[in-house]
């Protein structure tokens, strides 16, 4: 999964690079973008944070930050404490966007507990550019 994943990004990448039009690249804030997406067995909802935006309209992909609130149940054994159903998280990524439609592939950092090793874990979701 990790390697289509990397394969498909790097494919992406290489397409964009390819164009011989004029195209222009800047520094984004926010970007008006809300998506939602799942990743890690289960879901998120985020906005496009600071990023690095490549623009050719009506096409524009960037490369940034993805502040976020996360929507995952802990499997815990009875009697044990829980995290909250939702969560803040800060994931990394890229985001496709074509006319309003989003296409994202985040990335997010689970932290290393007393039962699992941290790991990254990626997701997919889709969203709106307001």
């Amino acid at each position: 999964m990790k390697r289509r994943s990397i394969r498909l990004l790097a494919s992406l990448a290489l397409a964009l690079f390819c164009f011989e039009t004029k195209a222009q690249t800047k520094v984004a804030l926010f970007d008006g973008t809300i998506v939602g997406g799942y990743v890690d067995h289960g879901g998120y909802i985020n906005c496009i944070g600071p990023s690095i935006k490549y623009l050719k309209k009506p096409f524009s992909i960037s490369a940034g930050l993805l502040p976020s609130l996360r929507i995952k149940e802990d499997k815990v054994a009875t009697g044990a404490t829980k995290n909250s159903l939702i969560t803040p998280s800060l994931g990394l990524g890229l985001t496709a966007v074509f006319n309003h439609i989003a296409l994202q592939l985040p990335l997010y950092y689970n932290a290393k507990t007393s039962a699992k090793n941290g790991e990254w874990n990626v997701g997919v979701g889709l969203g709106y550019k307001l």
